[in-house]
């Protein structure tokens, strides 16, 4: 099983994104963001958390445009894993890759602390280690967090099972209470919250590691 971990300028989330892969058994590359490919092999590319250029412009808009996350979108679109974890996540929905947009917080703060997480849908390979209606403990930090589609957009993403998670207690005012969205084939998961953050008895918590083993049974049968 291979993993490939985007960094840019300001990422500073990729080697807890990357130990978490290894922990569960993937072979891990860091691929810097001036590569115009991904390695050979890739099972899964992880965008990781951070403040990619400084979150200049919009947070993730610059990240979009540069030569990997070229690599990134032609990689989902051949029916490629992936997964992008808060800066990751924005910077999913500035590529296209997933809808929506991540906006200021709706308290105008920056939050970093422990949340609780609902498990909306266990099918895919990102929540599959869950219950549905499980919750979980799961850190965030982040100051553009407040997750925003229209309604439509909403509509099928309720409609088709896409939402992956929700906050219990919303700290960002994201529309509906999302967390974390699917793509449309269920191969690429955006959520602000960090499990990367919560998988070893160290961080404090485990609730994490649930996720990352779900990956590694997927991409081992894969």
């Amino acid at each position: 099983m291979r993993a490939a971990v985007v960094v840019f300028p300001g990422s500073n989330c990729d080697r807890d994104l990357a130990v978490a892969f290894e922990r569960e058994g993937f072979a891990v590359d860091m691929v810097w963001h001036k590569e115009t490919a991904l390695p050979e092999g890739v099972d899964i590319v992880g965008i990781p958390g951070g403040f990619s250029y400084g979150d200049y412009l919009r947070c993730g808009a610059i990240a979009a445009q540069s030569p990997i996350c070229q690599a990134v979108v032609a990689h989902t679109r051949r029916g490629g894993y992936a997964v992008g974890v808060c800066n990751g996540f924005q910077v999913l929905t500035e590529t296209g890759i997933l809808p929506g947009a991540l906006l200021r917080n709706a308290g105008l703060k920056y939050i970093c602390k422990t949340i609780g997480l609902r498990v909306e849908t266990a099918d895919s390979a990102f929540t599959g280690g869950y219950e549905v209606g499980q919750e979980i403990a799961i850190p965030i930090a982040h100051h553009d967090g407040n997750y925003f589609a229209d309604e439509a957009t909403i509509a099928a993403l309720r409609a088709e099972d896409r939402i992956a998670f929700t906050y219990t207690d919303n700290p960002n005012g994201s529309v509906a209470d999302i967390a974390g969205i699917l793509s449309e084939n269920r191969r690429v998961l955006g959520m602000m919250p960090h499990p990367e953050r919560a998988a070893d008895h160290g961080h404090g918590g485990t609730d994490g590691a649930a996720f990352f083993r779900a990956l590694a049974g997927v991409m081992a049968l894969a």
